[in-house]
């Protein structure tokens, strides 16, 4: 079977094509015709080995799937032939089949297609995840998301409005505001002609923002954090921007506020019945429109090159996605 490898660390178009052989499934593991791949920005690091984790060479990108089982290892249950499901499995999936474990997959409801799918697990996941476990936040709080056109942005706007929350949509144009707006954000703050923390806080009257949903990091992070209300919650998401930023500490006493790293990938392992417990939430809300879904195209897989950069460009206003039909 044919699979996109990665066989030595560096860019993107060092990537190829390659014959591998086609996995069996181990006990506990099911194996899966893989239809869509969602991309994420880890996929540009993990090829650099500049992401915590690192696989060993070669090996395969993409972290979640959609797709159909076509095997079940022993002690499977629940799950039959060519049932459409979607997953986690943190890097492999662009392949023509993978195995997984029967706990890393969900099953696909009707009315929500493969390529929707492919992209609910980490992106949504992790919004979801990081505003309800994490930050706990509540009908009426105030929540902005930095970075919020991209695929984990516009996630996290969207679950928060769903949840209640008065969302700021903070982003590098208006552009990019506008189309966080179409998915649910209430206002809109462009950074790179207004200062964030002042206009956070003349945002919100004074009072300064409840939750700060950051996965930029860079210089973005300190005035954020000091734009949060007294006892608010600032989640540590990624660094998209590239450096990570060093906060001083003072700040968190004197506003009594927490500092909450989002670890999505240790949730799904430690807390699998809470992760269960989401994405049931997620595909449901997915599977009604209550949640877009958005994705911001659909590539197909020879096109790899060209959908990593898009992300690695910070150019997605959504998920981005790969039809695996190689």
């Amino acid at each position: 079977m044919k699979a996109i490898l990665c066989t030595a660390h560096g860019p993107i178009e060092n990537l190829s094509q390659a014959e591998v052989p086609p996995p069996q499934p181990a006990p506990g593991e099911v194996l899966i015709d893989v239809t869509c791949v969602g991309l994420n920005f880890f996929d540009t690091l993990i090829i650099q080995n500049k992401y915590q984790v690192k696989p060993a060479l070669p090996f395969s990108i993409g972290g979640e799937f959609a797709g159909r089982v076509a095997g079940l290892g022993q002690g499977v249950s629940g799950l039959t032939i060519g049932q459409r499901v979607a997953g986690y499995c943190s890097y492999g999936a662009a392949a023509e089949q993978i195995t997984v474990p029967a706990k890393a997959i969900s099953p696909i409801p009707e009315g929500l297609s493969d390529e929707k799918a492919a992209g609910l697990n980490i992106t949504y996941g992790t919004s979801l995840h990081a505003l309800k476990q994490r930050a706990k936040i509540q009908t009426g709080e105030t929540l902005a998301v930095l970075g919020a056109s991209g695929g984990v942005g516009i996630a996290a706007v969207e679950i928060g409005a769903i949840l209640g929350a008065h969302v700021i949509a903070c982003a590098s144009s208006e552009e990019k505001i506008t189309f966080a707006k179409s998915f649910g954000a209430h206002e809109g703050l462009d950074y790179s002609k207004q200062p964030l923390k002042e206009t956070l806080k003349d945002m919100t009257h004074g009072n300064g923002v409840d939750v700060i949903y950051d996965p930029v990091g860079a210089d973005l992070a300190e005035p954020a954090l000091r734009a949060l209300a007294w006892k608010g919650r600032f989640l540590v998401v990624g660094f998209a921007g590239g450096d990570i930023p060093k906060i001083p500490l003072n700040l968190t006493l004197l506003k009594g506020c927490d500092v909450l790293g989002v670890f999505w990938s240790d949730f799904v392992r430690r807390e699998p019945e809470a992760h269960q417990d989401n994405m049931r939430d997620l595909f449901d809300w997915a599977a009604s429109g209550k949640l877009s879904a958005h994705f911001h195209k659909v590539f197909e897989a020879h096109d790899f090159v060209e959908a990593l950069n898009v992300i690695k460009k910070r150019e997605a206003q959504g998920k981005v996605v790969l039809r695996m039909r190689i």
